[in-house]
């Protein structure tokens, strides 16, 4: 009989980055139009003319929004679930009724088989109800069973699991552990062969709809032994099996009705036909997997946008400061502006995200990431200008504001509901690291042997000829283009509308001079390149600006061409360009002058004690408890607070 594991693995940085690096997709097989972006060619033909859906998927996708719309505006009490912390079970049953666990399921399965696109339409529609009842909705058939097993999962897994999590089960993903996050390398859960089973063991911190799930997907490391191969490993677990114990339910300063606990695993037998994949194969499930699910998060921030504009329009039309609305101020109408046009840009990427990823035409998984980053950064500022341009009122709770006699407009629960999808499925710092490695991929495919430590003399010979070869033909193209021709793009100047052919010179420009920016950077700090995350940062940011500045024009010059509000459309997106252009200005100016080395010297300063005198004068109301808690291996000594809804 095998224990359980009793220590976290040690790892060294090179060893996490491998582990990393091996679980990425290694090949391009399709186009990706971020990916040129960041390699300084604006390749329009792979978004422009706008791809559209299918006629069939659209009456099927609206026929469920009306559906949910009713359900939402009838069944949904917002109030209630900020109030309660719960989500209604009542209300969770009529999600399942109305098919809504199913929405990204196939329909021979028992689901909905919505498209990305309308998926993407009703998370924001059901997140504007109540952002819990989006963030079940995404965890369960985002990163859940559904997903991983539609795209890795064997026919009998299909067959056995996905009719449940269409119409009566809930799942749950569970990776991250107390002491392991964006490192998993160090995951401790482990998944220990015996027989035709396995048998795990461990604990997972923050795991969105564990509390109330009926089925999990665990990550968990198989040992290394004769017949097995090992590695991190996928596993779809029953939640009541013996052995699972869900010991906590979190609390969080916002999402408050989300399910969010810690789940204890000991000794719980897992059958070998559970397993998804290979093993070994978790870590590269778990990124692909997110490729089209981290599009579920900037859908909410949409939605998000949109009523934030809503409110702020509304508001700042009655709401009077020295003779005539506030909107009419400009310290104010500037604020609206930014919403107005961040919104229509946010609903820009996205819905041609989720296009792209329904064609399957082009490889999104930069387009995703950089649709979650930039999601969830701008929704975020947006929510901050609405609660600023509130006022008091923005501070103040709804349940405050309707107990004496205002509208219960629940600004300051946006702002804390938002603050998580920063941190959500990559916290926007990974998120910087993970979209700089692709980003810079095709540099390392032709010249990362040249900076790696660990090769050899004729490896780095072999990567010098083809570093040559692949220079020579890419430089020269960074010095000229379209963007330099008045007449480029001409077709988004149509009479009548705002230029925006000027806006798609400008970021063809800026793509060249950022993928020679980041050029001049790899040949200046070769193999610690990788430490210079301020610089990497700045350079995802600077693309996803100019990703949602294309996005933004193609989406006007779609709703033109289509007769529906195109001159509006084309303002919109002029505004948002030249706000961004401004943003982007700033970001090319921070690549070079910056704080960063003496950012890094306060710091060493910080962890050194040297300013601890500057702490002084405060009291700290925090407990003397551990950091991070270390769960002791074993059976739980905890109540089990999972609770199936039925």
């Amino acid at each position: 009989m095998s224990a359980p594991a009793t220590s976290k693995p040690t790892v060294t940085e090179r060893e996490a980055r491998q582990v990393a690096e091996a679980a990425r997709e290694q090949h391009w097989r399709k186009p990706s139009f971020a990916k040129e972006l960041f390699l300084g060619r604006l390749r329009l033909d792979l978004i422009h003319p706008h791809p559209l859906p299918a006629d069939e998927d659209v009456r099927r996708g609206e026929e469920f929004l009306a559906r949910l719309r009713a359900f939402c505006e009838t069944e949904v009490d917002s109030a209630r679930i900020e109030r309660d912390a719960r989500i209604p079970d009542e209300v969770v049953t009529g999600l399942k009724e109305l098919g809504a666990l199913g929405m990204k399921i196939d329909t021979k399965y028992g689901g909905l088989g919505l498209t990305q696109v309308y998926y993407n339409k009703a998370l924001a529609l059901a997140g504007s109800a109540s952002p819990a009842i989006g963030a079940l909705l995404s965890a369960h058939q985002s990163i859940g069973v559904p997903q991983p097993l539609k795209l890795f999962g064997t026919q009998e897994q299909k067959d056995t699991f996905l009719p449940r999590c269409a119409r009566t089960d809930i799942s749950a993903f569970l990776l991250t552990e107390p002491d392991v996050g964006s490192d998993p390398a160090r995951l401790a859960t482990t998944a220990v062969p015996e027989g035709d089973d396995y048998v795990l063991d461990g604990v997972k911190l923050w795991t969105t709809n564990g509390v109330v799930a009926d089925l999990l997907v665990v990550m968990a490391r198989v040992p290394k032994s004769e017949g097995h191969r090992g590695g991190i490993t996928a596993f779809v677990v029953e939640a009541a099996a013996e052995g699972v114990t869900v010991e906590h339910r979190n609390a969080f300063m916002g999402l408050r009705g989300i399910e969010n606990g810690v789940t204890r695993f000991h000794r719980v037998r897992v059958p070998a036909a559970h397993r998804i994949g290979e093993e070994g194969q978790g870590l590269k499930i778990a990124l692909t997997t997110l490729n089209t699910g981290r599009l579920s998060l900037p859908a909410m921030c949409a939605g998000a946008g949109k009523w934030c504009l809503k409110i702020a329009r509304e508001w700042s039309a009655v709401r009077e400061q020295w003779g005539k609305p506030v909107a009419l101020h400009e310290a104010v109408g500037s604020k609206i502006s930014f919403i107005a046009a961040t919104t229509f840009a946010l609903e820009a990427v996205l819905e041609l995200s989720a296009q792209m990823a329904d064609e399957n035409r082009n490889d999104i998984r930069i387009e995703a990431a950089l649709a979650k980053l930039y999601g969830s950064e701008m929704a975020w500022k947006m929510a901050d200008e609405l609660v600023q341009i509130r006022g008091g009122r923005g501070f103040e709770t709804a349940a405050s504001l309707a107990a004496r006699g205002e509208r219960a407009v629940p600004a300051e629960q946006m702002l804390r509901d938002l603050r998580i999808n920063r941190i959500f499925e990559g916290s926007t710092e990974i998120m910087h690291l993970l979209i700089a490695r692709e980003a810079v991929d095709a540099h390392l495919s032709v010249a990362g042997d040249l900076i790696d430590p660990g090769k050899s003399l004729p490896d780095k010979a072999r990567a010098g000829a083809n570093a040559g070869v692949f220079y020579a033909k890419w430089l020269p193209k960074l010095v000229a283009g379209p963007g330099q021709l008045p007449r480029s793009y001409a077709e988004f100047h149509p009479r009548g509308h705002a230029d925006l052919s000027g806006h798609l010179r400008y970021v063809e420009r800026h793509a060249r001079k950022l993928a020679r920016s980041t050029f001049y950077a790899m040949s200046r700090w070769q193999g610690r390149m990788e430490t210079k995350q301020g610089f990497l940062g700045r350079v995802v940011d600077i693309g996803a600006e100019l990703f949602a500045m294309s996005a933004a024009c193609v989406r006007a010059e779609l709703l033109r061409s289509r007769g529906e509000r195109g001159r509006e459309a084309y303002q919109l997106a002029d505004a948002f360009c030249r706000q961004s252009r401004i943003r982007v200005g700033e970001l090319f100016d921070r690549l070079w002058n910056n704080t960063d080395d003496l950012d890094r010297k306060v710091v060493k300063g910080v962890l050194g004690g040297a300013y601890e005198w500057l702490e002084q004068g405060i009291v700290d109301p925090s407990d003397d408890g551990p950091w991070i808690a270390e769960p002791e291996p074993g059976p739980s000594g905890r109540e089990n607070v999972h609770r199936p809804i039925r």
